[in-house]
């Protein structure tokens, strides 16, 4: 491999630790213009943006994984080092911005450091400036820029101070880099920070020779991450392992002497540049942490707090769920009435508007459940969370660590088993993998909601705490006492010996950026929409042409069947309607394939439209509610056989479902039996095929992937049974 790159767009890292107000500082250059990106041999997703220049021109802006050294301990900070040791790739970056915490910039400066002696160039942006005003912190910018020899800029992520002359900064150091690349002057590599010893020296230099590397220090770092670096073929590894062997390289006690010399030589730096006053012993965080952190008011404090979020779930999304719902029956309506009767209108009034209103509808509780998280994120309530369950957690097989990713799973559980990578452990993180499905995801929310809603009476406890929250938190709850259960068995089973322990900088709390939080609700409502709606739009049109056709000339036949017997019965034009549709649907391939597995699913309650939306949903939970939609608006006139009003045809979903009946015994189909067996079954089963596909990849084995969606969907199955029997 040779050192290079694709120097045509010009490509910016933000680099810093944990904490360190980097991804805040990301939303203020970048705005709404970012977008989730991955790089070649690098699993884990790395955000991207653009950031526009005051000359016109563009860059584009990385954001990377919070990691606290080149030496990584976690499959999450592999992506810096994997990034910065090729320079071979395109993404490669050409400047480096390194965000730190002035704080706290002494725990911050060891991967700077390490930074300084790849040679690449580098910014040193000093955050939480006003933090530090209000402690009475006074830094001296200039001397650590002479110090470091790199450019220093105090600035805020938070109010936005001094980001225009971060900006400016930038655009200057893109220009000296492309104005060398045009003149082709060579790279010239500056002083070591760190002085790599005799032994060092010998396998940077054979590496550098063999593999075609200029910098030592990135040379070095390759003699620590070859075996598990991606980008180097089975020869280069096998190069760089006969020259560790040879020289009987040890790197565990190399990366710990580095370490100790790094510290010894930034230390002084940091303490002359930096004037704090003296500690104040009981701080504003300190007091709030007394309470919010205490042993047993504490977790009491959290479950108060996620009550009340659910709380608000429902009673402040009332009125524009009921926009939603009467806007998209209103065009479904105009649509109907402009357009000709013909298979296309149908196909876009019952099959893609219904199945996108009965998702879309859903959005003002999604909304709101977002906000309410991102705000407590950005207050630094959430780092308590996790300092506090980190014992209990132990308990179950994980650690504290592993309540990021449960909570991660109340948006999705996609990224939050990925976010499992900062779990050092193995065992832990793969509990951690395992049971974070059961955590209630947003996809389950519209099932939540719709079930509820029918099931459960709108009734205020006390005049204030209604029920339905109360079995909407009891869903979250049951998803978590799932989780732990689960956690204690594995924990059994696997007879871990391991113990982790946890490291976690809490932050002061401040007030949150209101920018920040409103941009996060943003990318997660996006892409709720974007993601669901693509899979929804699919889905939909499919289950329309299966609910629509059928084997051969099956439709027909039901058809005329069903005629004859409303004839024989005497039913009027409005039931004989109903009566003729529901037969159609029953004949189509969807009815088909419905009636095959009813038998299967009748114990827990379910009809073959259930059945149905039980096999689509397999796709994504929340196509659960667009597949009903569908097949309830195939079949709309018969929305209640016994409901004479032509206004039947123009029901919602919801009244729908409280209308539908089985056929053989004419009872209704959603009980409250029926309707908390589902809401069992959907809390306790696998979430959706992207799941498993991402559980199989962080696992590195469709095993772990098989075993959990068969335990899942046995738990969902028998607990949903035993509900539907307790409440029959």
């Amino acid at each position: 491999m040779n050192d290079g790159g694709d120097s045509s767009v010009l490509k910016i890292a933000l680099i810093g630790n944990p904490n360190s107000g980097k991804s805040t500082v990301f939303n203020q250059l970048t705005g709404l213009r970012q977008r989730t990106g991955n790089f070649p041999g690098v699993t884990v997703e790395v955000k991207e943006g653009t950031l526009r220049f005051p000359n016109g021109h563009e860059a584009t802006l990385y954001d990377f994984p919070g990691t606290y050294s080149l030496y990584p301990t976690s499959s999450d900070e592999k992506v810096v080092a994997a990034v910065l040791t090729n320079t071979a790739d395109s993404n490669f970056p050409d400047v480096l911005v390194y965000v730190a915490d002035v704080t706290k910039l002494e725990k911050h400066l060891l991967l700077f450091t390490q930074l300084l002696d790849l040679n690449i160039p580098l910014l040193l942006a000093l955050n939480l400036s006003d933090s530090a005003a209000e402690l009475g912190i006074k830094v001296n910018a200039s001397k650590l820029s002479e110090s470091f020899g790199v450019p220093v800029i105090s600035i805020s992520g938070r109010t936005g101070h001094n980001a225009m002359r971060l900006v400016m900064e930038l655009e200057k150091m893109v220009n000296t880099q492309q104005s060398k690349a045009k003149s082709q002057q060579p790279t010239v590599n500056s002083p070591s920070f760190y002085r790599l010893t005799d032994l060092e020296k010998q396998v940077s230099e054979a590496i550098r020779q063999n593999l075609g590397i200029q910098n030592p220090y990135r040379a070095l770092l390759l003699a620590h991450h070859a075996p598990w670096l991606q980008f180097l073929n089975p020869n280069e590894k096998e190069t760089v392992s006969a020259i560790v062997s040879t020289k009987n390289f040890q790197s565990l006690r190399a990366q710990v002497d580095e370490t100790l010399e790094r510290y010894d030589r930034f230390i002084p730096i940091s303490q002359a540049a930096i004037v704090s006053p003296p500690a104040f012993p009981n701080t504003p965080t300190d007091r709030l942490d007394a309470v919010l952190t205490h042993r047993v008011g504490g977790p009491l404090i959290f479950f108060t707090v996620m009550m009340l979020i659910f709380q608000a779930i429902f009673d402040w999304s009332v009125y524009p769920m009921d926009w939603i719902e009467n806007g998209f029956a209103l065009v479904s309506d105009f649509l109907t009435a402009q357009m000709p009767a013909a298979w296309y209108t149908e196909l876009l009034t019952d099959g893609i508007l219904a199945g996108l209103g009965g998702i879309l509808v859903f959005v003002p509780q999604i909304a709101i459940l977002f906000l309410l998280i991102s705000i407590l994120e950005e207050v630094g309530y959430m780092s308590r969370v996790v300092f506090m369950f980190d014992k209990t957690m132990q308990r179950f097989g994980m650690n504290g660590r592993s309540m990021v990713s449960l909570i991660s799973g109340t948006a999705c559980a996609v990224p939050a088993i990925m976010s499992s990578r900062t779990i050092g452990n193995w065992q832990e993180r793969l509990i951690t993998v395992m049971v974070t499905p059961f955590i209630s995801c947003s996809a389950r929310i519209p099932v939540y909601l719709v079930l509820i809603g029918l099931a459960v009476p709108a009734i205020k406890l006390g005049g204030f705490l209604s029920l339905q929250s109360l079995v909407f938190g009891a869903m979250y709850v049951l998803g978590v006492l799932a989780a732990f259960v689960s956690g204690w068995a594995m924990k059994r089973w696997l007879r871990r010996r391991e113990h982790s322990f946890l490291a976690i900088e809490l932050p002061v709390y401040r007030m949150p950026q209101w920018k920040n939080v409103l941009l996060n609700v943003w990318e997660k409502v996006k892409a709720f929409i974007v993601g669901a709606g693509k899979v929804i739009l699919v889905v939909s049109i499919a289950l329309w042409g299966l609910s629509r056709f059928g084997p051969g000339d099956s439709i027909e036949q039901a058809e005329s069947a069903a005629q004859t017997e409303a004839l024989l019965t005497n039913l009027d034009s409005v039931d004989a309607q109903g009566f003729v549709q529901q037969r159609r649907l029953e004949a189509s391939w969807a009815g088909q394939a419905g009636k095959l597995m009813e038998p299967a699913i009748r114990p827990l309650g379910y009809d073959w439209k259930i059945g149905i939306a039980l096999l689509t949903s397999f796709a994504a939970r929340e196509v659960f509610t667009g597949t009903l939609a569908v097949l309830y608006n195939m079949g709309s006139a018969e929305a209640d056989i016994n409901d004479r009003s032509e206004n039947a045809a123009k029901a919602t979903l919801r009244e729908r479902m409280k209308n539908e009946k089985f056929m053989d015994t004419g009872k209704p189909v959603y009980t409250l039996a029926t309707a908390l067996s589902l809401l069992v079954f959907y809390a306790l089963s696998m979430q959706c095929f992207s799941t498993l596909a991402v559980v199989r990849r962080e696992t590195g084995s469709w095993k772990w992937a098989a075993l959990q969606f068969g335990f899942m969907s046995v738990a969902a199955y028998l607990g949903a049974w035993a509900v539907y029997v307790l409440f029959s």
